[in-house]
């Protein structure tokens, strides 16, 4: 975990008093103290229609909320950050990629543990910061169980799948969802079967390299999903490997190499023999 992400994970035990506080006395919200440790000094503006940020109203698993940001054609950006305001550990991701690369626009699913504001920040190719924000209706998510016994979620701890949308041709455009096998504990959950609480385990970090170059960075927390999914689009597909690599808050590293392209090939090949 970062300096950031544990400073902002430090407000939890307070977020009930400060949410109580503002509405009654007028004093910054949550967000404005999540906003100020994050862009100490810097000005966001609100973004229009240049930036989106997708999520429903109203969840029907806490535990598996799906997110989407993304911003408008033509806006370069090179960093976007995901801030859940009253969960636990309230900046969910932070992504970077590479405007030249990669289209600014990621989806994954989070976890929710109260009602609460999303924000989504874009800073621009020009240094410019963009915030776009919507409500969501969620509780328990942090501290609602897996889904697979934890034995066997850490039997299964690194595997990956690189999904293609569609069909993917070399130089051009192709979208993928990358899904890694991680029970991403969030220390606020209890194994069901001892009723000891679950220590956190989560992944903290994934790169995906195209050419032995990062065009894609995400830091995350505790407050993405169970089996952390993301989707993303490359400008132009490689022909080579795509190679994904993991990190782990209990000092775990992944990688696994992809071939998209050539996968493709291959089957097209078959279907036409």
């Amino acid at each position: 975990m970062t300096l950031t992400m544990r400073a902002l994970a430090s407000l939890a035990g307070t977020a009930l008093v400060l949410a109580v506080a503002a509405a009654t006395a007028g004093e910054p919200s949550r967000w404005d103290e999540i906003r100020e440790m994050l862009f100490e000094g810097r000005t966001l503006e609100d973004a229009g229609g240049l930036l989106e940020l997708e999520a429903p109203q109203r969840a029907l698993d806490a535990a598996l909320v799906p997110v989407r940001v993304r911003a408008a054609e033509g806006v370069q950006v090179r960093t976007f950050w995901l801030v859940i305001d009253e969960n636990p550990a309230p900046l969910a991701a932070v992504v970077h990629l590479d405007p030249a690369k990669v289209v600014p626009d990621i989806e994954t699913r989070v976890r929710v543990n109260a009602y609460t504001p999303f924000h989504a920040v874009a800073e621009t190719a020009d240094g410019g910061l963009l915030v776009a924000e919507r409500f969501v209706k969620a509780a328990g998510g942090c501290s609602a169980p897996g889904t697979r016994d934890p034995k066997e979620a850490l039997a299964r701890v690194g595997r990956m799948k690189l999904r293609a949308a569609g069909p993917v041709e070399p130089g051009k455009p192709a979208t993928f969802t990358l899904k890694i096998a991680h029970p991403n504990y969030t220390g606020l959950q209890i194994d069901q079967l001892t009723r000891q609480w679950i220590p956190p385990d989560y992944v903290t970090r994934v790169t995906v390299r195209v050419g032995g170059e990062p065009v894609l960075v995400i830091d995350g927390d505790i407050s993405i999903s169970e089996d952390p999914t993301f989707t993303f689009t490359l400008r132009e597909a490689p022909a080579g490997e795509i190679r994904v690599e993991v990190e782990d808050s209990s000092g775990r590293r992944f990688a696994e190499d992809f071939r998209p392209a050539a996968a493709e090939a291959e089957r097209a090949a078959q279907s036409h023999s």
